[in-house]
């Protein structure tokens, strides 16, 4: 058993080097700045796509992240670019919070406030503040807590409220993407908020900032985990009327980790107990999408299954079963966190281009027309996984070290 945790640690660190080496090599636009926007599945560059919040957000994070672990200098250098790029191109100088998109040039795109977007910004700057110990970014950090606390929080019914428009009006289209639902308050983003608050709590013990955590598991634990199922629930109108049956297994597996992680960060008891509950019940929900050879299928509806394999999806079941192995001790858990990591050995990273692919059929076939590099395709859930589980097995870091902002 040791044996294969050994080589699971080291396979996932020659991984994460893989990864960020075609990061590093394919998505910096040095004619324009920043990084590309879009690199399809067979390196083909467009020149001309907008570039979005979250895949710059995700490439600082990315980037931060790997050098608090590695030390290696290009990961900051590329942290750096990102950073200052986002700066100088992403975040709203008059009325505060950042940009949802930019053009191929750098001139805003989509100008609208997505809470998920900010949230990631926050995550980012939190990582990034990691590395460098500069109170410039720790205080951008604290300034875009604020934005979002004035703007987005509920204090009525509590839960974050999801979109804006530039000034923070109300905006009748709230949703990430075409194919979610226009609704007030989605898990995804609270999960994603939950996330971006923790990271920064790590680096400021602020104590109104540690009552928005609590709230948040609150949050999750009346309205998003259905207790009948343990499934997320995944769409809410303002006064948290459900909206939506549909069940995400990748979010299901995510959120039973980054539950867990919120409440050892801050270091609440009771929640502590509560979450590590939840993750095992979230983790035997998200189960029933998990199949023979290794893979965790997309998502169900009306009982209708997507047996898709997406990438972000195995990441995180790399993961949450991991998460779960340590939380019971159960061989089963890491077994399935090893299938995983087989599956995408087998048919999720490329081979011929490099990185991961978007994912698979049902019949484990590549997608075709998908993204390398993208608005979502960024270096954040495979490369965390890897960063996630190594330091896992390297001292079991929760909680991490606090280090205060001054």
């Amino acid at each position: 058993m040791q044996n294969l945790i050994q080589r699971y640690k080291k396979e996932l660190q020659a991984e994460l080097a893989s990864i960020l080496q075609y990061w590093a090599i394919h998505s910096p636009d040095n004619d324009k700045g920043g990084f590309y926007g879009r690199v399809d599945d067979e390196n083909n560059i467009d020149l001309n796509a907008e570039k979005g919040l979250v895949l710059n957000a995700r490439i600082l994070w990315a980037f931060s992240a790997a050098y608090n672990q590695t030390r290696k200098e290009e990961y900051f250098k590329l942290a750096r670019r990102a950073h200052h790029y986002l700066l100088d191109h992403f975040v709203d100088k008059q009325f505060g919070g950042v940009f949802w998109s930019v053009d191929s040039q750098g001139n805003p795109s989509g100008a609208r406030k997505q809470i998920y977007g900010q949230a990631f910004y926050l995550y980012a700057l939190s990582e990034y503040y990691k590395a460098t110990k500069d109170e410039s970014i720790g205080a951008q950090a604290r300034e875009l807590f604020k934005t979002i606390e004035r703007h987005s929080f509920d204090s009525r019914l509590k839960g974050y409220f999801e979109a804006f428009n530039r000034d923070w009006k109300p905006i009748e289209d709230l949703r990430l993407s075409p194919r979610d639902g226009n609704y007030a308050k989605t898990m995804n983003t609270h999960l994603h908020l939950l996330e971006a608050y923790t990271n920064l709590y790590s680096v400021w013990r602020d104590g109104f900032l540690g009552m928005q955590i609590e709230n948040l598991l609150e949050v999750f634990a009346h309205h998003f985990i259905d207790n009948r199922t343990n499934h997320l629930m995944l769409f809410f109108d303002e006064n948290w009327t459900c909206k939506s049956q549909l069940i995400s297994f990748g979010h299901d597996i995510e959120a039973a980790w980054l539950l867990q992680y919120a409440a050892e960060v801050i270091g609440h008891k009771g929640w502590n107990i509560t979450m590590k509950s939840e993750a095992l019940r979230i983790t035997e929900a998200a189960s029933e999408g998990w199949e023979y050879d290794g893979g965790l299928c997309y998502e169900k509806h009306d009982d209708v299954v997507n047996a898709e394999k997406h990438w972000w999806v195995q990441a995180e079941a790399m993961v949450g079963y991991f998460n779960a192995f340590q939380i019971s001790q159960q061989k089963k858990y890491f077994e399935h966190s090893l299938k995983c990591w087989e599956f995408v050995k087998r048919y999720i990273r490329d081979k011929k281009f490099g990185e991961w692919h978007w994912g698979v059929t049902k019949d484990n076939e590549v997608m075709a027309g998908q993204d390398k590099i993208g608005f979502w395709k960024c270096p954040y859930h495979n490369a965390r996984a890897c960063m996630e589980i190594v330091n896992r097995i390297k001292v079991r870091a929760y909680p991490p070290q606090i280090v205060d902002l001054k």
